[in-house]
């Protein structure tokens, strides 16, 4: 079974239509996914991107909606979240320091990290880490993840 972990800036394409959404659609949503792993944060984060997203004028009121309900159906049936935990912020801040990420990144990146290692040492597969920050994804790499761009899948 296949395990993706899924940081914000490509969640948001899940829901609202620009460059990499058909791809990671048909990666999660058509293809049954295996298991979607995401920080607990993407729950806070996804509501700053649609809240912005609406205040810019960039979606209307009912897409606002639209997008929050079908967000909140995957949280129900889709996504598995990880709580952010003192093993996660000591990761992150290393990550920080080696890699110059953002806070928030630099979480996500520890989560995926720390699920990574618990699954290959219970003999699984490993994580596909989905991020559509370049930055991100590098540092992700030379973490030794496998890890996927939704605006330039390989």
């Amino acid at each position: 079974m296949n395990t993706h972990y899924l940081d914000t800036s490509a969640a948001v394409k899940l829901y609202v239509d620009e460059t990499g959404s058909d791809w990671l659609r048909q990666l999660l949503i058509t293809t049954p996914p295996g298991v979607v792993l995401c920080s607990v944060l993407l729950r806070v984060e996804m509501r700053s991107a649609s809240t912005r997203r609406l205040s810019e004028g960039a979606i209307t009121p009912a897409e606002y909606a639209r997008l929050c309900d079908w967000f909140n159906e995957h949280c129900a049936t889709l996504y598995r979240f990880s709580p952010v935990n003192e093993t996660i912020i000591q990761s992150a801040c290393g990550l920080v320091e080696r890699h110059r990420l953002r806070g928030y990144d630099a979480v996500h990146l520890a989560t995926a990290l720390t699920a990574n290692r618990l699954l290959t040492e219970g003999g699984e597969q490993s994580i596909v880490f989905l991020s559509a920050d370049e930055r991100l994804i590098l540092a992700a790499r030379l973490e030794g993840l496998e890890a996927e761009n939704p605006n330039n899948p390989r």
